[in-house]
This record gives structure tokens, sequence and C-alpha cells, in this order.
């Protein structure tokens, strides 16, 4: 049995349709998880396949990239945030989302390298949401962040802010594999995944605001692993510490 770790967010949902739906698949245990645990998953051998955040693909011993799917932007993503009460010049902490891998190497870049600002770096963990005042700012992703983003006078996308940055599109996740598998797995595991793409809008039929939800998996989130893509993977990868 194939063991697979996916997220389970608003984006995913799509992924995860396919998945189960599609029929195209057989004889596998899908285990759905914040990215975070996604990673970890992976690393340990805990599963055979995650949507794993693309900055732990340097730690990992082995892993092929299985299909032509992400989770990615063409600009602002409107789920991966940095919020505020002050502007960017005014922030002397920023606390970092445990559910995220991607998305706090991601903001450390920027801080770094395109907003020339050096703040102190605080971890979290659960409910961390009030602590998100004066001059701490906190990064928040998935469906929480979408939640409560308009509560703050600054909100920084991350996704738009990479653009602005390095002119390119940002991949958050993609799915990863730590060992060969079998080809005709590999081969229906793609077909499920192109499906629940194909059919997003049935995937996410039940999102407590739909009219929401259309817009930002048809606009926000960009599925396709083209070429574009890969390059910025590549660049933001040569930006992480070895």
């Amino acid at each position: 049995m194939i063991k697979i770790s996916a997220v389970n967010y608003l984006n995913t949902k799509p992924f995860v349709h396919g998945i189960q739906h599609s029929g195209f698949l057989k004889d596998f245990d899908l285990q759905l998880d914040i990215p975070s645990i996604c990673a970890t998953k992976l690393i340990n051998y805990e599963v055979d396949i995650g949507l794993i955040p693309i900055a732990i693909l340097p730690k990992l011993d082995y892993h092929e990239i299985l299909t032509d799917y992400c989770i990615g932007a063409k600009g602002a993503v409107g789920s991966v945030l940095l919020l505020s009460e002050e502007p960017l010049d005014k922030i002397e902490n920023i606390i970092l989302d445990f559910h995220s891998i991607t998305s706090i190497s991601l903001v450390k870049i920027l801080c770094h390298k395109y907003w020339n600002i050096n703040p102190l770096w605080k971890n979290s963990s659960e409910d961390f949401q009030h602590l998100i005042r004066g001059a701490t700012a906190g990064v928040l992703i998935g469906d929480r962040a979408m939640k409560i983003k308009s509560q703050y006078a600054f909100v920084y996308d991350l996704a738009f802010e990479w653009e602005q940055f390095t002119k390119m599109p940002f991949v958050f996740a993609c799915w990863v594999s730590n060992r060969e598998l079998p080809a005709l797995f590999v081969k229906n595991f793609e077909k499920a995944i192109s499906w629940g793409v194909e059919h997003k809008l049935d995937a996410i039929a039940n999102a407590e605001n739909y009219t929401e939800a259309k817009y930002y998996v048809e606009k926000n989130i960009s599925y396709n692993l083209d070429t574009d893509k890969k390059r910025a993977m590549d660049l933001f990868l040569s930006y992480l510490d070895p």
C-alpha cells in the first residue's frame, strides 16, 4: 500500500478530490496533515508521497517530483501573508507560522534581500494570532490567513512580494516521493491529480463561501508546474542557507 500525505487546505481540495474520487488509484492510504507534518512524514519515511513544502527538498536523501502540478502562484496567492499593524520599516519581530516551512524561508529571504529589514524571529504555537500587534507581525498561511487578514492594517502577500522581487512565479509545495515507486502507480497518480484539478469546482462545492473559494482556486492558485515555476523553485532553493 502506498502511503500519501496531503495538506488539508482549501487550495489542496482539488488534489484530495482527485485522489479520492477519480477512480484511478487503488491500494493507497491518504493522510491529511498540515504542511510541516507532511514534510516530517516524508523525511522520516512514514509516507511514500507527500505534498511537501519545497524548502525541504534539499533535506531528502532521495526525491522525485511526481506530477506537473503544484501549489503555486503567479502574483498574489491570497493565503500566505505577513500580517501587521505597522508598515515594514516599523516591524521589530515576526512570528512564524508553525504550519509552514517554505513560507518561513520565503519571508526571511524577502526581509534580507528585498525589504532590507532585520526583525527578530519568533516561533509560534497554536492560536498565536492574538500576539500580532504593535511592532510584532506574523506570518500566517492557509485558510486561517484568509479568514483574519481583514483585521490588519498591513497585509503583505508573500507570493506577490516574491514576484515584485524576482519577476517570477512562486511554488509553495509539490508532489514528491522519497523512493522509486511502481511506474503504473505513478502514472495513475498523475491522472488522479490531473482529474482533480480539472474538477476543482466540484472539489470546493461545499466551501463555506463558495464565491470567494471559486475565485481563490481559479485565480489565486496556479496549479501547473511549468518551466517558469521550475526556474523559480531553483532560484528559491539557491537562496536557502546550506
